[in-house]
């Protein structure tokens, strides 16, 4: 009698692949979602609270991709951008404010409803953390 592992195949022979219910092709499954360039999380485009998603919620990161309008696509850089603070408009809304970190470049940007609480907290409180008494260097 053969031998037989666990599943009950021969050892070595492969299993039967799967169905795929994925397009593959141009986007294909990831044409509604992008790959974070800080932590590599698939983000979705859809955001609530913004038409034009821009930046990751967990880590808050970006690419240097529009141009002068907010979902343009039409930089040339495509950088990375860093969260470098937080700005409040009249009407309460927050933004992040982005800088490249290829050219240069600032940005604002709204943040949306499901943006990590924790990360956008403390980006708010940046400014306070690196002026506290007894900190001598500023950060790196």
């Amino acid at each position: 009698m053969p031998r037989r592992n666990v599943r009950g195949r021969a050892p070595g022979a492969r299993r039967p692949q799967r169905r795929k219910d994925v397009l593959h092709g141009r986007g294909g499954h990831r044409a509604r979602d992008f790959r974070c360039v800080g932590c590599r999380l698939d983000v979705s485009l859809d955001a609530p609270g913004t038409a034009h998603r821009n930046h990751c919620p967990n880590c808050l990161a970006s690419l240097h991709v529009d141009g002068r309008v907010p979902g343009d696509r039409a930089a040339d850089c495509h950088g990375r951008m860093e969260a470098l603070s937080m700005s409040v408009r009249p009407d309460g809304e927050w933004l992040v404010i982005h800088r490249c970190l290829s050219c240069g470049a600032l940005s604002a940007n709204r943040i949306a409803g499901d943006d990590n609480a924790l990360a956008l907290v403390r980006l708010a409180l940046r400014p306070l953390r690196d002026t506290w008494p007894g900190r001598h260097s500023p950060p790196a």
